[in-house]
């Protein structure tokens, strides 16, 4: 793309509130209109990490309820909006952001995910609470790339990393405000997990009429209108775009495996395992996310997007604080001490070196008409392999926990390498100019 093209893009996205003109200073400054939007588009966080919290408060419940068996629950979990039902909806919503624009994606797939919800808030069956499961599961999945994109690509460059670290905020306080419901409900068993269930449906909806008066992403319609030809997808495989790949997908897929199992299963284990009733599992798992709440807020959004150094610091803290959190399980017992331990280190751990960095460099390592596929393609792989953990997992913690949190500990450590020693440098740069460098414009 040539430099006039690279300014016509700037001073477009500078127009709508998406950016400093180019050759104007980036302050980092972010307008009322850039704020409003992030909030609308990080909504499908919101829904995302809600869901999968508020299936993993009620899958004790269901299982006495629906008379489910061990393997039901894994299978329940596999395809659901944690792993397989996700990873189909990002592999297809990410695409078709790139190919049909982010706004067709992101404004109508909430009615569906609506539909989804309310399927398992009434399930009587398990067939009702299986087939809920896997419409929200494809739901989520779909609008997460395309919104996150969006967000992105509004973003001043030296704002990207506190937009899309709010969009963490929000993925923190879909599971908190689910499991403070949970918690004032306990007392109603069932009843008030379909509650529950039924104040998502209502948030989805409401996101749904609000986002009705966002438009199509600028730098999406430019480059649109400037590529005759359309990307192909095999462009991923090839060059930059390949190692991009090889990065996001390797610090995502093994970190989200652990928070993965921290977001469904955490209730389910305090209660299967014996450390404590409904009450106590539920306020376990939100002490976690109030953390991380708190961690993206203060630490997080005022200092990702100060210098390549202070994101490698961030980054090396956040990976050694996880690995340490789940480490205990190797050395001392499953009990509500290591479980507050725990939470407490992949709380501010993950906000430092978790999901919010991949939603970064997710937007910034891949050329605009790539850059919702990209996204969709390691999202649902690493969904898939959470998937496919899942399976095994509530058999695996009820034989040995300590071989769980083993493999768990190691996961992060290999996330945590990759993630430091191949960060790759594009702090304060437009998306313009990391695809000039990359070659991948």
């Amino acid at each position: 793309m040539s430099d006039q093209g690279r300014i016509d893009i700037d001073a477009a996205v500078q127009e709508a509130g998406g950016g400093p003109a180019a050759g104007q200073p980036d302050t980092g400054g972010v307008s009322r209109q850039q704020w409003k939007w992030t909030i609308l588009a990080g909504m499908a966080s919101y829904l995302d990490a809600g869901s999968i919290v508020a299936l993993g408060s009620g899958l004790a419940l269901f299982k006495a309820e629906l008379g489910l068996s061990s393997g039901a629950v894994g299978v329940l979990a596999a395809i659901g909006p944690n792993a397989i039902g996700c990873a189909i909806g990002a592999l297809i919503g990410g695409r078709l952001g790139d190919v049909l624009g982010r706004k067709r994606i992101y404004q109508w797939d909430l009615l569906v995910y609506a539909l989804g919800i309310l399927l398992i808030a009434f399930s009587i069956n398990p067939a009702m609470l299986f087939i809920g499961t896997f419409i929200v599961g494809v739901t989520v999945g779909a609008d997460v790339p395309t919104s996150l994109a969006l967000v992105g690509e509004l973003s001043p460059a030296k704002a990207r990393g506190k937009l899309l670290g709010f969009s963490q905020i929000a993925w923190n306080c879909g599971p908190a405000i689910v499991l403070i419901l949970a918690l004032a409900l306990s007392s109603t068993g069932l009843i008030g997990i379909r509650i529950v269930f039924f104040h998502l449906a209502a948030v989805a909806l409401l996101t749904w009429f609000l986002r009705r008066g966002m438009t199509e992403s600028l730098r999406w319609t430019t480059a649109r209108a400037a590529n005759a030809v359309r990307p192909r997808i095999r462009q991923l495989f090839q060059g930059a775009n390949l190692r991009g790949l090889g990065w996001t997908t390797g610090i995502y897929l093994f970190w989200n495996i652990a928070a993965g199992t921290s977001g469904i299963f955490t209730p389910y284990m305090v209660s299967t395992l014996g450390g404590g009733g409904q009450a106590v599992s539920v306020g376990l798992s939100l002490a976690g996310f109030v953390i991380g709440i708190l961690a993206t807020l203060l630490i997080f959004m005022p200092l990702f997007d100060r210098s390549f150094g202070s994101r490698k610091v961030l980054w090396a803290i956040g990976a050694i604080m996880q690995i340490l959190g789940w480490g205990i399980f190797i050395v001392l017992p499953f009990s509500i001490p290591t479980v507050i331990f725990n939470a407490f280190m992949a709380g501010v751990g993950g906000a430092l070196a978790g999901e919010a960095v991949y939603k970064i460099f997710s937007q910034e390592l891949f050329p605009t008409m790539l850059r919702g596929t990209a996204q969709g393609f390691t999202f649902s792989l690493a969904r898939l392999c959470l998937g496919i953990w899942s399976l095994f997992l509530p058999t695996l913690t009820e034989t040995s926990f300590t071989l769980a949190g083993g493999l768990l500990t190691l996961f992060l450590a290999i996330s945590g390498v990759i993630g430091f020693f191949f960060m790759p440098h594009t702090v304060g740069k437009t998306l313009e100019e990391i695809e000039g460098e990359r070659g991948t414009a």
